[in-house]
C-alpha cells in the first residue's frame, strides 16, 4: 500500500536521527534508576503485600520470612525478568526504528488499534501512578503532624499533590525535568544512611524471630485482621516477582521511547542492565537490609512494622525521620509530573478533539478517588493491575519482533487480531487474583500474563490472524530494510 494511504499520524512520523542520540549513561540508565529509587517502590519490598495501611505485612515476616538469601534471590530474578523480558525488546525496537511507542505499537495492535493499545491505555494507567504517588506522599507529609490515612489532612494533601502534578504535567514539565536528574540522589543517600545505621544488626537477624514479631493484628475498615502464616520460599520469590515486575511493566514498554535515543544495541543492553537490573537490586536490596538490620539490632521496636519508611523514626529518631519523609516526598514529585505529562501526551494523541485540560482533569479526578479511598495504598494490588495490563503487551511485542526477524514489522491495517486476542486473554490471566474462583491460582500473574501474550501471539500469527502490513518507507530505511 502506498505511503499516502497511511493514517496521518503514521505518514508524518519520522525517526529520531542519529545525531540526536546519546550514550546509555546519559539517558536510559539514569531514567530507569530514578524510577526504582522512588520510595514508593523500595519501601514496601520487605513487606511485599500490606496489611492495612500501617506498614505491616499481610503475611508474617513478609519477603524476609525465609531469610535474606531467599529474598535476594527473588529480587535478582525479578530484576532479570524485567530487563530481559519486559525491557529489552521494546528498547531494541526503539533503537532500530527511532520511533516512539505509540507508533511502534501499531505493528502489534494495528494502525487503528494502536491508538487505544498501548497509547490510550498507557495514558490511563498513568493516573493510577499519580494516585499511588499522591497517596504515599500524603502519608509522609502528614506523618510528622500525627495524621495518616484516612484523615482529612491526608485527603487535602493528596488532592493538592494530584492537582499540582497534573498542572505541571500539562504546562511546566520542562522546568521539573531540569532538576529531576538530581533528585533521585536524595532517596539513594537516605537508603545508604539507613543501611549504615542498621548494618550492625544483620549478624543477629533471625527470620524466625522476625516472623514472631510481625504476627500482628490490626484494624482494617473496622475489623480486626491478623497477619497470615509466613510465606514459603517459593511464595517469597513469586511475591517479589509479582511486586517488582508489576511495578515495572509500563516502564518496560516505555523502553521504546528511551531506546529511540540510544545509538546502538550495546547502549540498549547496558542501559537496561544498569538502570533496570542493577537499580532494582540496589534499591530493593538496601530496603531488605535496612529492615533485617533494624530487627536484628532491636531498633525496629515492637510494633511489627516492616515498611522501610515506617521504621525511620525508630532507626533515626522522630525529628530526623520527619526530615527524611519530607525529602522523599519532594524527590517523588517529579514522578507525579512525569506521569501526568505522559498521560497528557497520550490523550492529546488519542483524543485530539478533546481539550487536554478536560481529559487530564478527568484523569486527575479519578486519581483523587483512588487516593482518598485507599485503593492506591494497596501497592501490590495496583502493581498487579498494571502488570496484567502491560504483561501481555510486552509479550506480544516480543513475539512480533522475533517473527519479523528481530526488527519492527511496520504498521498493520486496522485492528490486528493477533495482538488484541492475545491481550484480552493475557489480561484475564494477569488479573486472575481479582476474579472470583481464580484468586491465588495463577503464580506470578504479571509474568504469566507476559507468557500468555507471547505464546498466543505466536500461535495466532502462524494461523494467519494478523492484518496486512502497511508500507512505511521512512521506518524501513531506519532499520536498514
Amino acid at each position: 500500500m502506498a505511503n499516502g494511504k497511511l493514517p496521518n499520524y503514521l505518514a508524518s512520523a519520522s525517526p529520531n536521527p542519529a545525531a540526536n542520540r546519546a550514550p546509555w549513561y546519559k539517558n536510559t540508565a539514569q531514567t530507569y534508576a530514578g524510577i526504582f529509587l522512588w520510595f514508593v517502590f523500595w519501601h514496601e519490598v520487605p513487606m511485599g503485600a500490606g496489611l492495612g495501611t500501617g506498614g505491616h505485612s499481610a503475611s508474617a515476616g513478609g519477603t524476609l520470612a525465609q531469610g535474606l538469601g531467599v529474598a535476594f534471590f527473588g529480587l535478582i530474578l525479578a530484576a532479570l525478568v524485567c530487563h530481559f523480558l519486559f525491557y529489552l525488546v521494546p528498547g531494541m525496537l526503539g533503537m532500530k526504528t527511532g520511533l516512539p511507542l505509540y507508533i511502534v505499537g501499531t505493528s502489534t495492535y494495528g494502525a487503528t488499534g494502536g491508538f487505544l493499545m498501548p497509547g490510550f491505555l498507557m495514558g490511563l494507567l498513568q493516573f493510577g501512578w499519580l494516585a499511588v504517588n499522591a497517596f504515599f506522599a500524603g502519608i509522609l507529609l502528614c506523618a510528622p503532624f500525627g495524621y495518616g490515612f484516612p484523615s482529612v489532612p491526608h485527603a487535602i494533601v493528596a488532592a493538592a499533590w494530584i492537582a499540582l502534578g497534573a498542572f505541571m504535567g500539562l504546562k511546566g514539565i520542562k522546568y521539573v525535568a531540569r532538576v529531576a536528574t538530581f533528585l533521585p540522589l536524595i532517596p539513594l543517600a537516605i537508603l545508604v544512611i539507613l543501611a549504615v545505621s542498621t548494618i550492625g544488626g544483620l549478624g543477629s537477624f533471625d527470620a524466625d524471630n522476625l516472623v514472631e514479631a510481625t504476627t500482628v493484628e490490626v484494624a482494617v475498615k473496622g475489623e480486626t485482621v491478623k497477619a497470615a502464616d509466613p510465606l514459603t520460599s517459593w511464595g517469597v520469590i513469586a511475591l517479589l516477582c509479582t511486586y517488582v515486575v508489576g511495578f515495572f511493566a509500563t516502564a518496560g514498554a516505555v523502553g521504546v521511547d528511551l531506546g529511540m535515543n540510544n545509538r546502538n544495541a550495546k547502549d540498549v543492553h547496558l542501559g537496561g542492565l544498569a538502570g533496570v537490573a542493577l537499580a532494582t537490586v540496589v534499591a530493593g536490596g538496601l530496603a531488605l537490609l535496612i529492615v533485617a538490620g533494624a530487627y536484628g539490632s532491636g531498633k525496629a521496636g515492637d510494633g511489627g512494622v516492616m515498611q522501610a519508611t515506617g521504621l525511620m523514626g525508630n532507626i533515626m529518631g522522630t525529628k530526623t525521620a520527619s526530615i527524611f519523609w519530607y525529602l522523599l516526598a519532594i524527590a517523588a514529585f517529579p514522578a507525579a509530573c512525569f506521569s501526568s505529562f505522559i498521560a497528557a501526551n497520550s490523550f492529546k494523541t488519542t483524543l485530539p478533539k478533546v481539550n487536554p485540560w478536560l481529559s487530564v482533569g478527568a484523569g486527575a479526578l479519578l486519581a483523587f478517588v483512588l487516593a482518598v479511598t485507599g485503593w492506591a495504598g494497596n501497592a501490590i494490588g495496583m502493581f498487579q493491575i498494571i502488570g496484567a495490563s502491560f504483561g501481555p503487551v510486552c509479550g506480544a511485542m516480543m513475539a512480533d519482533y522475533l517473527l519479523a526477524g528481530r526488527k519492527w514489522a511496520g504498521p498493520r491495517a486496522g485492528f490486528n487480531p493477533a495482538g488484541w486476542i492475545s491481550w484480552i486473554i493475557g489480561f484475564g490471566v494477569g488479573a486472575a487474583d481479582f476474579i472470583p474462583g481464580l484468586a491465588g491460582k495463577v503464580p506470578c500473574p504479571p509474568v504469566a500474563a507476559f507468557i500468555v501474550g507471547f505464546v498466543l501471539y505466536l500461535i495466532l500469527a502462524k494461523v494467519g490472524l494478523q492484518s496486512r502490513t502497511l508500507q512505511m518507507p521512512a521506518a524501513e530505511a531506519s532499520q536498514g530494510a
